[in-house]
């Protein structure tokens, strides 16, 4: 039996970027409504109670829905929405590639950052990894969050034993995926296959007992290891 498709809701004050990316998402998503603004960005999600919201980070506030100095309408609509569906899962999808905007954001609680020039199938991608629990960020992007949250932790030494634990090269697969870096990417700049990439990530995982790419990134953030 097929699983039922994930689904979502599209927020951006832009239609014709609604409809080009609408057209872009396969069978795996079902978009479950569209909003341009805070105001109705905020109703839709109540109502339909999605999987994940796709959503922009520069809105007008809508209707009844300003947007307090200093903050982005992306971010208003996290902490006006997010209690409410406390399920759903927000991914950020926008032209802005400011760390300001991507670390404001994910402070709100956007699990993950895509720029507007991602590719469909990455995106595809990006909503199934945000829905399952798992962290994704444009790998330009990854950086301002690890610095931003790397500090905010105290930055945590590294543990030697630890990192005894993981040969050269699964270093090298570590920082890469703990900053964002699809599979094909790692294999693009280490020159190895896509296949000896997911061998090193599942040693890095067993050997460090974490259970995902959010877990590792968190757990790399904390060390100052990127």
């Amino acid at each position: 039996m097929a699983e039922s498709p994930l689904r979502v809701v599209i927020v951006d004050d832009h239609p014709v970027f609604r409809a080009g990316l609408r057209a872009e998402l396969d069978d795996t998503i079902a978009v479950v409504g569209e909003a341009a603004d805070v105001g109705a960005a905020v109703a839709v999600i109540a109502e339909t109670r999605p999987d994940v919201v796709l959503l922009d980070v520069h809105l007008p506030g809508g209707a009844g829905a300003t947007v307090p100095e200093g903050s982005t309408g992306g971010a208003e609509v996290l902490k006006r929405a997010a209690h409410l569906v406390p399920g759903t899962r927000f991914l950020a999808l926008s032209v802005s590639d400011q760390a300001e905007d991507v670390v404001g954001v994910i402070r709100a609680g956007a699990r993950g950052y895509l720029t507007k020039g991602s590719a469909g199938i990455d995106v595809v991608k990006a909503v199934h990894a945000v829905a399952g629990g798992d962290a994704v960020f444009s790998p330009r992007l990854a950086g301002f969050v690890l610095d931003a949250f790397g500090a905010a932790a105290g930055e945590t030494a590294a543990v030697p034993d630890e990192l005894d634990r993981l040969s050269a090269r699964e270093q090298e697969v570590m920082r890469y995926i703990a900053r964002g870096y699809a599979y094909k990417e790692v294999a693009a700049e280490l020159f190895i296959s896509v296949k000896t990439v997911e061998t090193h990530v599942s040693a890095v995982l067993r050997k460090l007992q974490l259970s995902s790419r959010h877990e590792l990134t968190a757990w790399a953030s904390a060390r100052r290891l990127l």
